[in-house]
């Protein structure tokens, strides 16, 4: 049972880390910002 529960518990914290990652680009403020960051390395 354990190893079959790995893969699936896996899976379930990718989803929820691009889920995440989803929520964060719907807001316009986080991409600017995120731009902003990038573009001052430069």
């Amino acid at each position: 049972m354990k190893r079959r529960a790995l893969p699936l518990l896996m899976a379930a914290l990718a989803a929820a880390v691009l889920a995440a990652v989803f929520m964060a680009y719907l807001n316009p403020h986080t991409v600017v910002d995120l731009a902003n960051r990038v573009w001052s390395c430069f």
